[in-house]
């Protein structure tokens, strides 16, 4: 068994214009003060990290991992979430999906695509640079709107979408064997990859590549009604990154997993702060010790509730109290008698 390193803080949800979260410098030395040890890096935030340069100079990631060093913050992983978003696009989003994207390439579908592949190459390579060893993304999605078959699917409408969705990330994936990286891939609603089956869907399309992984999240999994816990067995060998968040699904009379359009404060399931939610996280990271997941703990925080910083802090100390420190021996060794193959063979009968 391994034990988890932790607790890093996720850093999309707390970017911003104002200080401290507007520079490299000033948000390590915020999630520090927070209690964190890591930070996975949002890679489109121009605010924390040049990426062009990321992938280009070891030099400029070695000085960038320094300076969060000097706070006490290591780099845990780069994030692809939005550019990876674009890798696949259905056209009822097209509008809406642009504003990942700068705009050059806006209202242009074919050149946004272009532009994300090369984005999340680019996090790749930076990643490479950075030694590390795993990075986070979306798969993006082309049959979503599909996900509730009325009016029925015509036959072969979803394998044609899966198809061509492999097809665009087969040579990233290979760009991450290259490079040495585990593309892992957040299951979510809205992501063509949103459960276990999906996944598989996919998975079995790109030839079972190797960095063709998970990152597990059980806040999605509890909107979803799916078991978060089974989930993690099934999937052990491909679970290469895990975010630390918490969610609630309260259904009523009136709404349940599709939440009736309402806000996130007014649905049935909604994200809740570490410890306010559902999610068993004892069970978790049990589960997560004793499958030898030896990668960070990253708290991703989103509530419809509570404020970002007291979230950001206290889930700090959430993380911290439930990593498990594996033991180095079984908690029965005191009793041990000592043997060997002969008294096995005396103990079963054999030879007698």
């Amino acid at each position: 068994m391994k034990t988890i390193k932790g607790p890093a803080l996720f850093l999309a949800q707390f970017a911003g214009d104002e200080a401290p979260f507007n520079s490299w410098e000033d948000i390590t030395r915020w999630a520090a003060d927070c209690g964190y040890k890591g930070v996975q890096v949002p890679s489109w935030d121009g605010r924390l990290i040049d990426l062009d340069r990321a992938a280009e100079s070891r030099d400029y990631c070695d000085e960038f991992k320094g300076r969060a060093a000097e706070n006490g913050i290591t780099v845990t992983e780069l994030s692809t979430h939005l550019q990876g978003q674009l890798v696949a696009v259905h056209p009822a989003y097209d509008v809406a999906f642009d504003g990942f994207a700068p705009a050059s390439v806006h209202n242009n579908p074919k050149a946004r695509q272009e532009w994300a592949v090369d984005q999340v190459r680019k996090a790749l390579t930076a990643s490479r640079n950075m030694g590390l060893t795993a990075q986070a993304s979306f798969s993006g999605a082309l049959a979503w709107p599909y996900v509730y078959p009325w009016p029925q699917r015509p036959a072969g409408l979803v394998e044609a979408a899966f198809d061509e969705l492999a097809a665009r990330w087969r040579p990233i994936l290979d760009h991450a064997e290259e490079m040495g990286i585990d593309l892992c891939y957040e299951i979510h609603p809205g992501e063509d990859l949103h459960d276990g089956i999906s996944f598989e869907m996919f998975l079995e399309r790109v030839g079972n590549h190797p960095r063709c992984n998970m990152l597990y999240d059980p806040s999605h999994y509890v909107l979803q009604h799916l078991d978060y816990l089974d989930n993690i067995d099934i999937y052990a060998e491909r679970i290469r990154m895990f975010h630390v968040k918490d969610a609630e699904l309260n259904p009523t009379g009136r709404q349940g997993v599709y939440g009736g359009f309402q806000s996130w404060v007014n649905r049935a399931g909604r994200f809740r702060s570490l410890g306010d939610g559902q999610v068993d996280f004892g069970a978790v990271f049990s589960k997560m010790a004793a499958n030898d997941f030896d990668g960070w703990a990253v708290v991703e925080w989103e509530c419809a509730l509570k404020h970002p910083e007291d979230g950001a802090r206290e889930g700090a100390a959430f993380v911290r109290d439930h990593i498990i420190r594996v033991t180095p021996h079984a908690f029965d060794d005191f009793a041990a008698g000592g043997t060997d193959d002969a008294a096995n063979r005396r103990m079963l009968g054999i030879d007698r």
